[in-house]
């Protein structure tokens, strides 16, 4: 179950500032890869060992003043459905404004936590202005000063005190999960994918709130379809589309062990697109891409490649990815897509011998050594598997700090031409023998 942090509040009161001082914490530590877009809008924290997504609902709205208040109402009450825990963010300088009560009105009438995060507090005569949050009747009101930190920590503590506890997976079956924009025929694919045979589908019940999975065991393959095109549609809420299914993909996506990103073969990889594969790649998920409604497209003999050399080019430089030619109205391919989903997985979750891995790849570096820096030279003695959900591998050596990015990105090639890890983020650390 994943949990979400949803930052709400009016324009102007640092709401930004503190999704950067959350998730950038966690960014030094954990991504150790380079070239991938960071999409501003969402991201991962961690604290004290609790890992949840922050969203920063100031980075969805678009438009003029007035547009302005009616976007961060809709997104309040997207935010209160969507979300595990809500920062209200105030601004100590300014005190009350009318939308800061409008805002509060709704969080008031919500089920879920909400933390007042009175912002700009950096001297004893705010600390003393901020009592007035108090009259929003929403408990506690936390200082903060996102600039330099101060009193974060805190806030924190109380917020992860909510999370629900990640329960012990209850089964060891794969989880895919089906991903893409609105209208790109995620729902057909499920209903494909089921058939007519119903009695076969056991939804598991008392899962998560969100999604359904589906038991799915046919034609030798089994595991669970987490099914995020049949929830229930909005209805108070004039949507915000994009704000809205982003919230929706990262809960599913979280959820899963192999995302099928699904795209529509008449519109091409688009920047959501792009963005859900950057988030799936980020939490190491296995990937899978389906372009649908492949029946209506003009082809002459080489489409097909070229489509896919345009896909590549847009989600480098993670490439080595499964590409499927689909239409579900047709049942082209469909079981295809399962069955590579399936190769995805079980490379996701395959552990290569400790002897192996040195026969291959000290042979390999023997051959190409990372280049001597400053006159010293590299030398790698010895590769490992460490354990974990998706593959990471520790090469020892004696100057780990000297090599630089090209080679790590020559070595993951390496791994991937000799293992088949595709579809599949890899790690690559080097450690101090």
């Amino acid at each position: 179950m994943a949990n979400i942090v949803a930052i709400v509040g009016r324009p102007n009161v640092g709401k930004s500032t503190l999704y950067n001082r959350l998730t950038e914490s966690r960014k030094a530590i954990v991504d150790d890869f380079s070239g991938v877009t960071r999409d501003r809008h969402y991201g991962q924290a961690e604290w004290i060992g609790k890992k949840f997504t922050v969203i920063d609902t100031g980075g969805f709205v678009h438009g003029s003043d007035d547009v302005f208040e009616a976007a961060i109402r809709d997104q309040v009450l997207i935010a209160i459905e969507e979300a595990s825990a809500i920062l209200f963010v105030v601004d100590a300088t300014t005190g009350i404004t009318d939308l800061d009560d409008e805002i509060a009105n709704f969080l008031r009438r919500s089920k879920k936590p909400v933390y007042v995060v009175a912002n700009k507090v950096d001297s004893a005569k705010q600390q003393h202005d901020s009592a007035e949050f108090y009259s929003f009747g929403l408990g506690e009101v936390y200082n903060i000063s996102s600039m330099t930190g101060s009193g974060t920590g805190e806030l924190l503590d109380a917020v992860v005190s909510t999370f629900e506890i990640e329960e012990e997976e209850e089964s060891e079956l794969p989880k895919f999960t089906i991903v893409g924009r609105p209208n790109v025929g995620k729902s057909s694919l499920t209903n494909a994918l089921l058939g007519k045979e119903r009695n076969i589908v056991t939804p598991i019940a008392g899962t998560t709130r969100d999604s359904i999975r589906i038991h799915y065991n046919q034609f030798g393959h089994e595991f669970l379809l987490v099914d995020t095109a049949g929830l229930r549609r909005k209805s108070r809420v004039n949507e915000d589309i994009e704000f809205y299914s982003v919230m929706r993909t990262i809960k599913a996506l979280e959820d899963s062990d192999v995302v099928i990103l699904m795209i529509d073969a008449k519109d091409g990889i688009e920047a959501q697109d792009i963005n859900i594969f950057h988030l799936a790649e980020k939490n190491k998920k296995g990937i899978v891409i389906l372009v649908n409604k492949w029946d209506t497209v003009e082809k002459d003999h080489k489409t097909a490649k070229e489509f896919e050399q345009s896909i590549k080019n847009k989600i480098a430089p993670f490439t080595d990815v499964p590409i499927i030619f689909t239409s579900v109205t047709e049942k082209q391919r469909i079981f295809k897509a399962i069955e590579t989903a399936m190769e995805v997985y079980s490379n996701k979750t395959k552990k290569i011998p400790t002897s192996k891995l040195n026969d291959v790849m000290l042979e390999i570096i023997e051959n190409y050594p990372p280049p001597a820096t400053k006159g010293k030279y590299i030398k790698i003695k010895y590769v490992t598997q460490l354990p974990g959900r998706s593959p990471m591998f520790a090469f020892f050596c004696n100057l780990p700090q000297y090599i630089k990015d090209p080679y790590k990105r020559f070595i993951e090639n390496k791994l991937r031409e000799n293992f088949d890890f595709s579809g599949v983020p890899i790690q690559v650390f080097f450690r101090q023998k």
